[in-house]
């Protein structure tokens, strides 16, 4: 291949792009403000989202009230499913929050999200860091914004989860790798190497196999094609091995003391090979589900991938194109094949996809010669809608409809979307209105729906914590039936009861000043079991809908107004 220059006539460049990408730390500058624009919208304000994130957040919450940053907990229940690098990053933010003043620290998700914005941010720096081994300083450019714009690292950006930052290591540890492979690094140099096993040991504690599992494949991959691996020993494998097992060691003795062995059977036994058996946790969909649901969650990039696969096919044997699906193939096939699907599985392997398109545009090969080939960039602007037609309904069937808001962002993201998919705009000019379509519609969905409307009218755990006080009393004891959300743990206290109906009347009748969230379906049991008890009263009674399950809500807001102390 002979690549072009991002000036060049098979790559025409807007004046605009020509200029953040005329030096790196330009680059940089305008990618941290794309990815800011990106993630930002509704990630201040959108309530936990259940059931993972506030999961996450309650035990880095719990850490920080007992002091323990060794064992993993979710009230009393022992969360042995991941490693805890997560949590410590976590712990971290909030603590740094609590120090600048920041109210009610503990209880505000978006402190705990902090780790996953930054980690979003250092994913699509580390994205054009690796592309310049593949290719121009324009085609990196374009091809960290392809990977910033997708709807699946959008997401993940604003969770409080472990899955940004794997992202953020996968890049690390693969944009050393591929300079090493290729040849950039084949000497003595620790730079590369440091930064390779760096990334597999933080890797490790923040997810654990998942980060080492990606150059693994990779490797065994290239090994396979070259039979040979001259890269081998620039790895330094020996050092490197050590440092990355220096990195999590201590922590994973100091877990198996605590916890007698039981994070490694719950952790290997109970989550990650249970999840190879079988679907768990209700996410079992059969082989090709993820190649299905890429067209969604790598939108706007998705169609460009297509257009790029008869140039990766024709360059396949091409060293760059080859590390590429090495780094793609083995680990989606892996993926494909395993019971348990859920969509931020395979978001590590994305970078790999917009890198190929990145090559196959820098080297003229997204040309749309044939019908087909315009015909699949209008997969941009029938999901732009698709998504917004989706949140609209959604917002109509629920009773929180969009205000002006969503439609002065909506209807751009629409017109961008279809400028997008028009026959005479050229491939960057195409990459740029990607680009604006995605920041529109986060503005719509994200500002303009979720957190407006959606925020106000339907979520009910910030608006059960909002009343989980009497006034007058120092310590209002909680309990909810019916209703077994984390979010609301994560909003109200770590000690709130988790009850049915029935219990949660017998909870009310105790000494103090008590409240009980009672969802309607539970009410029976509860009302005969409180029976004549005048001192229990109906508060007030909040809907909305349980964002985990769609399910609509009507909860009671009962009190037992105690003595004060």
């Amino acid at each position: 291949m002979t690549p072009a220059s991002f000036n060049s006539p098979v790559l025409p460049a807007s004046s605009i792009l020509d200029q953040a990408a005329s030096t790196h730390a330009r680059a940089s500058l305008c990618l941290v403000l794309l990815a800011l624009a990106f993630f930002l919208p509704g990630f201040f304000s959108l309530q936990p989202m259940d059931r993972d994130e506030p999961r996450f957040a309650q035990a880095t919450r719990q850490m920080l009230e007992t002091g323990d940053f060794v064992a993993i907990r979710f009230q009393e229940e022992a969360r042995n499913k991941k490693p805890v690098g997560i949590y410590w990053l976590q712990a971290a933010s909030v603590s740094l929050g609590e120090k600048l003043g920041v109210s009610g620290a503990r209880r505000q998700v978006w402190l705990y999200r902090l780790p996953s914005l930054l980690a979003a941010i250092a994913s699509v720096l580390l994205a054009y860091w690796t592309a310049l081994a593949f290719v121009g300083n324009g085609g990196a450019f374009l091809a960290a914004i392809m990977l910033g714009s997708t709807i699946l690292i959008g997401v993940e950006a604003r969770l409080a989860k472990t899955d940004a930052t794997v992202l953020a290591t996968v890049l690390a540890a693969m944009g050393a790798f591929a300079r090493i492979y290729l040849g950039a690094n084949v000497g003595s140099s620790w730079r590369l190497p440091a930064i390779f096993w760096t990334a597999i040991g933080v890797g490790l504690l923040v997810k654990g196999p998942i980060t080492p599992m990606i150059p693994f494949f990779t490797a065994l991959a290239l090994l396979a094609r070259d039979r040979s691996a001259p890269w081998f020993r620039a790895l330094k494998p020996l050092p490197g091995v050590l440092w990355a097992l220096l990195l999590i060691l201590p922590w994973f003795v100091l877990i198996m003391i605590e916890t007698k062995g039981a994070f490694l059977a719950d952790s290997v036994g109970g989550d990650m090979l249970g999840k190879v058996q079988a679907g768990r946790e209700g996410h079992g969909a059969p082989p090709l589900t993820y190649f299905a649901v890429f067209w969604a969650t790598a939108w706007p990039m998705a169609p460009l991938a297509a257009l790029a696969a008869p140039f990766v096919w024709q360059n396949r044997r091409d060293a760059k194109v080859a590390f590429l699906l090495a780094w793609l193939l083995p680990a989606w096939l892996l993926f494909e094949a395993v019971p348990t699907k859920l969509p931020h599985y395979v978001l590590p392997l994305y970078p790999a996809i917009a890198l190929l398109i990145a090559l196959a545009m820098e080297n003229g090969g997204l040309g749309l010669a044939s019908r087909w080939r315009g015909v699949i960039l209008w997969l941009v602007p029938a999901l732009a809608f698709g998504l917004l037609a989706g949140a609209l309904g959604y917002g109509i069937w629920s009773g929180a409809l969009p205000g002006l808001y969503y439609w002065v962002f909506a209807l751009p993201a629409l017109m961008l979307a279809v400028r997008f998919a028009l026959r005479e705009v050229e491939m960057s000019q195409r990459i740029l209105s990607g680009t604006l379509a995605a920041l529109c519609l986060y503005m719509a969905v994200y500002s303009g729906l979720l957190t407006a409307h959606f925020g106000r009218e339907i979520a009910v755990s910030p608006r059960l914590a909002a009343v989980s006080s009497i006034p007058g009393c120092p310590e209002t004891l909680l309990a909810s039936a019916g209703y077994y959300e984390p979010s609301l743990v994560l909003l109200t206290r770590t000690n709130i009861a988790m009850v049915d109906g029935k219990r949660a009347a017998e909870f009310l009748k105790g000494g103090g000043c008590r409240l009980a969230f009672v969802d309607i379906r539970q009410e029976p049991g509860f009302r005969a079991e409180i029976g004549g008890e005048l001192n229990i009263s109906l508060r007030e009674r909040i809907q909305g809908l349980n964002i985990n399950t769609g399910r609509k809500l009507d909860i009671g807001v009962w009190t037992r107004a105690g003595e004060t102390k």
